[in-house]
């Protein structure tokens, strides 16, 4: 059962990855009790954060991890860009203007970060890296709640949580072969999103999302969401949206984590299995945009797609864990990847003659190398593809979080459906990221949300259970 006695807590934390781990260390140090009941086994504790990598924060200057300035409007207008507008101002900019105070927070807990990075990522001025990646984040993180007294119970499963007149009565979980009934105080939720229920997924998305594979935890089941959904809390986002982007379609189904993404797009074309393009693959640089590229291909017939590139961009982008498919030719190349050699060839044909040169700029939107005369167009970056080897990867939607969640207010507090709020219950993270990603993503942002969340719901969780 871990290290926990299982006792009624001041504050009950449901999850156990940052957003969880944020609430957990904020209440304990505000002077509440603290019980996390963290779904996975110890091993596999963190959910998605144990796959993370950086966070995207606001900055005024230049810091040892953080290249010049990232102010709020800036920050602002990415967002505004990749979610078309689906989102909530306030809580997005407040989110943002409170993303300054994150990494001061995160160093307090011993998260470690690198020196500010360069090379293909192009995030040195935006996001700060971890030392040691999102396991590494994870652990610092727990070793801090425990050195403060927080509890922790592992393979624990929440059921249900009883919400009567608007209250959270009692919590039911079962641990092991035992079912737990705790009465806490107040309640914080942090359990994720819905992307590892499969047939939630099918739901949503109709029979293709059998294609689809889930980067991240196993764990992410939605039962917490579906249950409060289901007592009259209320609702944001759309069930459809979520954060997917194309990665490698010989990833594993769950938690192949971060190494199976693909970053190869922007520097060649990407073709369906008729052999023709769908995509502008140039629109924006990778960091606002590769998350659109999970919902592209989902799209696509079979839901699969294969990047293709030549040797010139071999060296552009990190690559698959998985090796690369090579050919000496475009039709040598589409027979191995099972596609009409004479579609893929006359694709290619299309797109080159279509290329007009310009200065190629790879981590630059100011890049001048388009097509004209192509639909869709390829608007940056777009260099003939004519030197071999000739390299593909294949594609398959990689679903990280979903967006559909819990509706709260600033302070974290879940909303009813009808108006009002739950007197003693809050919500963090994934389970509530909805409320400021309607749509598209922003690299790092995740983290930022449930960091930000993550605080506040654990100070305003303890207040109310000390009040």
């Amino acid at each position: 059962m871990g290290e926990a006695q299982l006792r009624d807590p001041d504050v009950l934390v449901v999850g156990g990855g940052n957003a969880a781990l944020c609430a957990a260390v904020t209440a304990r140090r505000a002077g509440a009790s603290v019980l996390i009941l963290e779904h996975a086994p110890r091993d596999m504790r963190g959910g998605n954060s144990r796959h993370t990598r950086n966070l995207r924060a606001m900055h005024a200057a230049p810091t040892e991890v953080l290249t010049e300035a990232y102010l709020e409007d800036e920050y602002w207008q990415d967002l505004l860009r990749v979610t078309g507008g689906q989102t909530d101002e306030h809580l997005a900019r407040m989110t943002i203007r409170a993303s300054r105070g994150a990494l001061d927070f995160m160093d307090g807990c011993g998260v470690k970060f690198q020196p500010a990075l360069s090379g293909t990522l192009s995030l040195s001025r935006t996001n700060a890296f971890f030392l040691g990646g999102g396991k590494a984040l994870v652990n610092a993180y727990y070793a801090t709640a425990k050195a403060l007294g927080v509890e922790v119970a592992y393979g624990a499963e929440v059921r249900s949580l009883a919400l009567d007149k608007g209250r959270i009565a009692q919590v039911e979980a079962v641990v092991g072969e035992e079912t737990l009934t705790l009465k806490p105080k107040a309640v914080v939720v942090a359990s994720g999103g819905f992307q590892a229920n499969l047939e939630w997924l099918r739901e949503a998305w109709g029979p293709g999302a059998e294609n689809f594979i889930i980067r991240g935890t196993p764990y992410a089941t939605g039962t917490v969401l579906k249950d409060l959904l289901g007592q009259g809390a209320a609702s944001v986002g759309d069930p459809t949206q979520c954060h997917a982007v194309a990665i490698d379609a010989r990833a594993p189904k769950f938690d192949g984590g971060i190494v199976t993404r693909l970053d190869c797009v922007p520097f060649g074309i990407v073709v369906n299995k008729t052999g023709a393009r769908f995509h502008d693959e140039g629109e924006d640089v990778w960091p606002k945009r590769y998350a659109i590229w999970g919902r592209l291909v989902a799209q696509q017939p079979d839901q699969i797609a294969w990047s293709i590139i030549d040797a010139k961009a071999r060296e552009l982008f990190m690559p698959s864990v998985f090796p690369a498919i090579t050919a000496d030719t475009i039709p040598e190349l589409a027979v191995k990847l099972g596609l009409d050699p004479a579609a893929v060839q006359a694709t290619v044909d299309g797109f080159n003659a279509a290329v007009r040169p310009g200065e190629f700029k790879p981590t630059s939107i100011e890049d001048g190398c388009a097509t004209q005369g192509l639909t869709p167009p390829k608007t940056h970056w777009a260099r003939a593809i004519d030197t071999a080897p000739f390299i593909a990867y294949p594609l398959r939607p990689g679903i990280t979080f979903t967006y559909l969640g819990l509706k709260t207010d600033e302070t974290a507090r879940v909303q009813l459906e009808g108006g009002g709020a739950a007197s003693n219950l809050w919500a963090a993270g994934e389970i509530m990221a909805g409320n400021i990603l309607g749509k598209g993503y922003l690299a790092g942002f995740g983290m930022t949300i449930g960091t930000v969340f993550g605080r506040i719901s654990g100070e305003e969780a303890a207040r109310h259970a000390l009040g």
